[in-house]
C-alpha cells in the first residue's frame, strides 16, 4: 500500500488514480493541502489509502522499434594504387570511403511504468540507439520503424511528449537547484498555470528527486563550490521532466558517478517510470542494486542485439547458450565479459545474435501484452493521459477530440519566453559581477590612457591631426572591447541546444532577450567612456551625439561578435577571427587611406567596414561647425618642411603667396575650416545622423544573422 494525500474527491475520481500517481496528481494534492494550512476556504485533503496492487493501467503506452539500422560513411586516409582503383565500382572496400554500420537491425519495445536499459561495451551503439529513438538523427539517416502504440510518431509530437537528458550536465553554475528547476517550469509549463502552482510543481519535483537538502545550493563549477555530482545529475534530469513527459530518454545518466549516487539516480528514474512514463536509458555497467531496478534490457555488440528481455531471464538465456552465469557473479558483468570474449573470436558474436533471435521467438508468446484493449488512437491516449495529470505543458490544450493541435508546440507565448530568458540571464550576470567589472575596467583604462595622451587638444593643424587619430583609435577600441562577449554564447551553446531541441522556447525569443539584456551594460560602458574622454580631450560638437555613436558602436560590435559566436564553436578560433576581421575593418575605415585612394577592387570592403560609419560620424560631429577655423595665416606651413623657419620669414612667404594668388592672406585669415577637413578625409558620403543609423542597422543585421546561424547550426542532431 502506498500513502498519498488527496482531498474529498468523488469516488469515481479516486478510482481512476493508478497505483503510482502522476506528478500532476501529487501537485494537485500538495497544492490543496497548502491552501488549508494558509487558511484558504477550499476543503482540506484527507489521507487516502491507494492500493499498490497489480491492476493493469487503463491507458498503456508501448514504444516499439524494429530493424533500426544506421550507417555512416568513413573516409580512408590511404590512397590506392592505380591498379586497385579500377575495382572501386565493384568492391566498396577498395574505395576512398566506405560505410560503417553502427546499428544493424535492432528491435525491441519499451512500456510505460518500466525502465529499459541499453547496454554494451564502448562503441557498441548504445548512445546511437538512444539518439535514433529520440529522433536526434538527421532525417532519413535511420532505417526501420519506430511507433508508439502502433502509430508512427511525428517529429513535432515527439518533441512535445518526450524529453532527452544528455550525458553531460549542462546547467548554469550560479543558479541554485530550486532556481534551475523554477526556470525550467517557467519555460515548460503553460501560462494558464499560476505562479504558485508552478512553485508547488517544483517543490514536488525536488522531493521526488531527493534534492530537498540541496534546494538552495548553487549548481557550481570548477571555480565555485556547489552540489555533488549525483545531485547535479538529478537536477539535469529534473529540468527535462518538469512537464512530466510520456517518453524520457537518457544517455548514460550514471556516467562518472559513484555507486551510491548512481543508484539514487536510477531510483529516481524508477519513480518517474512508475508515474506513467516510458524511461529508456543507456548504461555501461550497472551494479547489482541498479540491476534490480531495471525492467528490460538490450545488450548490443557492434550494433547488433545479442540479448533483449528482462534482467531476470538473463541467467536462463546464457544457461541455454551453454554459458551459465555463476551465482556469485554480477549478471551484467558476466554477460559483458562473454560478449567481449566472443567479439575477439574469429566468428564474433554472430552465434549469439542468431541464438538471441531463436530464443526470443520461443519466449515471445509468454511476454506478449496487448495494447489495443482501449481502442484509443495515440492522440486520444495522450489526451486521456493529460486529463490524468501527465504532460503538464499540454494542460491548456483542447480536450480529447483534439487533432494535430492536441498539445501546443511551445508552452508559452513568445513574450513570456523573452521575460523568463532575460530574468535568468540577469540573475547569472548579477552573481558573476567580475565579468562586467573586467569589461568596465578595460573600457575605463582605455579611456583614461586616451584622455591623458590626448589631453586638451588645441585647434592647430597638429591638433586636428591628433583629433583624427584619437577618433580612429577610439572607435576601433569600441569594437575590440566587444570581443570579450565571444565566450558568453559559446558557454551557453549546449544549454541552448538542449532546451530548444524539445521546444522549451523559441530561438527567436532567445535572440531578442539576448540582445535586450546586453543593452543596459552597453549603455553604461558607453557613458563611462564618453564621460572619461569628451571633456578631457577637449572635443567639440554634441556630447549626446558622441555618446549615441559610442553606444551604437558597442551595439554593432557586440552583435557582430555574437553572430561569430553562433558560427565558430571554439573560443580561441573565434578570438583569432574577431581580431583579424576588426583589423581589416580599421584598415578600410578611411583613416589610413581615404576613400578616393582605395583601389577599386577593394572599395566594397570600405563600405562593409563597421569602423567606417562611427569614425565618419564623430568626425562630422567634431568638424561640422562652419565658422570654426582650424588653420589661420602662417599655420598653413605647419606639417611641412617650412614649419621650422622663423616666424618673420613665414610672414614674408605668406605675403608673396598672397600677391601671387591675388588674394590677401594675413596671419588671422582662416585658411581651413571644418568642412575642408571633412573633405580632405573623404567624409562626404553620409550625414552624421546617417552614419549613426547605419551603425545601428549593422547591429540589427548581425542579430538576424545570429538567429539564422542558430536555425541552421543548432539542430542538435547527428548527421
Amino acid at each position: 500500500m502506498s500513502r498519498v494525500v488527496a482531498d474529498n474527491i468523488p469516488l469515481s475520481e479516486v478510482a481512476r488514480v493508478e497505483s503510482s500517481p502522476t506528478l500532476g496528481h501529487l501537485l494537485q494534492c500538495v497544492g490543496d493541502l497548502r491552501k488549508e494550512v494558509a487558511g484558504d476556504d477550499t476543503p482540506a485533503h484527507r489521507a487516502l489509502e491507494i492500493s499498490g496492487g497489480g491492476e493493469p493501467r487503463s491507458i498503456p503506452f508501448v514504444l516499439s522499434f524494429s530493424n533500426i539500422t544506421y550507417s555512416v560513411k568513413v573516409r580512408r586516409k590511404l590512397a590506392l594504387p592505380n591498379v586497385l582503383r579500377r575495382r572501386q565500382a565493384t568492391d566498396p572496400e577498395l574505395g576512398l570511403s566506405s560505410a560503417k554500420t553502427i546499428l544493424n537491425g535492432v528491435s525491441g519495445e519499451a512500456r510505460d511504468g518500466e525502465i529499459m536499459a541499453v547496454m554494451g561495451a564502448s562503441g557498441s551503439g548504445k548512445s546511437t540507439l538512444i539518439d535514433a529513438l529520440a529522433n536526434r538523427m538527421a532525417k532519413g539517416s535511420v532505417k526501420g520503424a519506430i511507433t508508439l502504440n502502433g502509430e508512427q510518431l511525428e517529429s513535432r509530437m515527439l518533441k512535445v511528449i518526450s524529453a532527452y537528458v544528455m550525458q553531460d550536465d549542462l546547467l548554469f553554475p550560479m543558479l541554485t537547484v530550486e532556481e534551475t528547476l523554477m526556470f525550467g517550469a517557467e519555460f515548460r509549463l503553460p501560462r494558464t498555470l499560476s505562479k504558485s502552482k508552478k512553485k508547488l510543481r517544483v517543490q514536488a519535483l525536488i522531493d521526488q528527486l531527493g534534492l530537498r537538502n540541496a534546494a538552495n545550493t548553487v549548481i557550481g563549477d570548477e571555480g565555485h563550490r556547489g552540489v555533488s555530482g549525483g545531485e547535479r545529475r538529478r537536477v539535469s534530469i529534473g529540468t527535462d521532466i518538469i512537464h512530466d513527459p510520456i517518453l524520457l530518454f537518457l544517455d548514460e545518466p550514471t556516467s562518472g558517478l559513484d555507486s551510491t549516487s548512481a543508484y539514487m539516480v536510477v531510483k529516481v528514474l524508477q519513480r518517474i517510470a512508475k508515474s506513467g512514463s516510458i524511461v529508456i536509458m543507456s548504461i555501461h555497467q550497472p551494479s547489482y542494486r541498479i540491476l534490480g531496478l531495471l525492467d528490460r534490457m538490450i545488450f548490443l555488440s557492434r550494433g547488433q542485439t545479442v540479448y533483449s528481455g528482462s534482467p531476470s531471464n538473463l541467467p536462463v538465456f546464457f544457461s541455454d547458450f551453454k554459458h551459465p552465469i555463476p551465482e556469485d557473479e554480477n549478471r551484467t558483468e558476466f554477460a559483458l565479459d562473454i560478449i567481449r570474449e566472443l567479439e575477439g573470436s574469429p566468428g564474433g558474436t554472430k552465434a549469439l545474435v542468431e541464438f538471441n533471435k531463436t530464443w526470443h521467438a520461443l519466449k515471445r508468446g509468454n511476454d506478449a501484452v496487448s495494447i489495443n484493449g482501449t481502442n484509443l488512437s495515440l492522440k486520444e491516449a495522450i489526451s486521456a493521459s493529460i486529463s490524468k495529470g501527465k504532460l503538464v505543458s499540454g494542460a491548456a490544450a483542447p480536450g480529447a477530440a483534439a487533432t494535430a493541435s492536441l498539445v501546443p508546440t511551445f508552452a508559452n507565448p513568445m513574450w513570456i519566453e523573452m521575460v523568463v530568458l532575460s530574468k535568468r540571464s540577469m540573475t547569472n550576470s548579477r552573481r558573476m559581477p567580475e565579468l562586467f567589472s573586467v569589461r568596465l575596467g578595460a573600457v575605463m583604462v582605455t579611456g583614461f590612457i586616451l584622455a591623458t595622451m590626448f589631453w586638451r587638444l588645441d585647434t592647430s593643424p597638429k591638433g586636428v591631426q591628433e583629433r583624427v587619430g584619437f577618433f580612429a583609435f577610439a572607435m576601433s577600441t569600441m569594437f575590440y572591447t566587444c570581443a570579450d562577449a565571444l565566450p558568453v554564447f559559446l558557454q551557453e551553446r549546449y544549454i541552448f541546444m538542449r532546451e530548444t531541441a524539445y521546444n522549451a522556447y523559441r530561438r527567436s525569443s532567445y535572440v531578442i532577450s539576448h540582445a535586450a539584456v546586453s543593452l543596459p551594460s552597453l549603455m553604461f560602458l558607453s557613458l563611462a567612456f564618453a564621460a572619461t574622454t569628451f571633456w578631457a580631450v577637449g572635443l567639440d560638437g554634441s556630447f549626446m551625439f558622441y555618446l549615441a555613436i559610442i553606444f551604437a558602436s558597442f551595439w554593432a560590435g557586440s552583435s557582430f561578435v555574437t553572430f561569430l559566436s553562433g558560427v565558430v564553436p571554439h573560443v580561441m578560433l573565434g578570438y583569432t577571427i574577431v581580431v583579424a576581421i576588426l583589423a581589416y575593418f580599421l584598415l578600410f575605415s578611411g583613416f589610413f587611406i581615404t576613400r578616393e585612394r582605395i583601389p577599386g577592387y577593394w572599395i566594397w570592403f570600405h563600405y562593409l567596414s563597421l569602423v567606417k560609419y562611427p569614425y565618419e560620424a564623430v568626425l562630422q560631429n567634431e568638424f561640422e561647425d562652419p565658422v570654426k577655423c582650424f588653420v589661420r595665416g602662417v599655420q598653413i606651413f605647419d606639417n611641412t618642411p617650412l614649419a621650422a623657419v622663423p616666424e618673420e620669414l613665414k610672414r614674408k612667404l605668406l605675403e608673396s603667396l598672397s600677391s601671387s594668388l591675388g588674394i590677401k592672406i594675413t596671419r588671422n585669415t582662416c585658411v581651413t575650416t571644418g568642412a575642408d577637413i571633412l573633405l580632405q578625409q573623404g567624409v562626404t558620403d553620409l550625414t552624421k545622423m546617417g552614419c549613426l543609423w547605419v551603425t545601428i542597422a549593422w547591429g540589427f543585421f548581425f542579430r538576424i544573422l545570429f538567429y539564422l546561424s542558430l536555425l541552421v547550426g543548432s539542430k542538435n542532431k547527428r548527421a
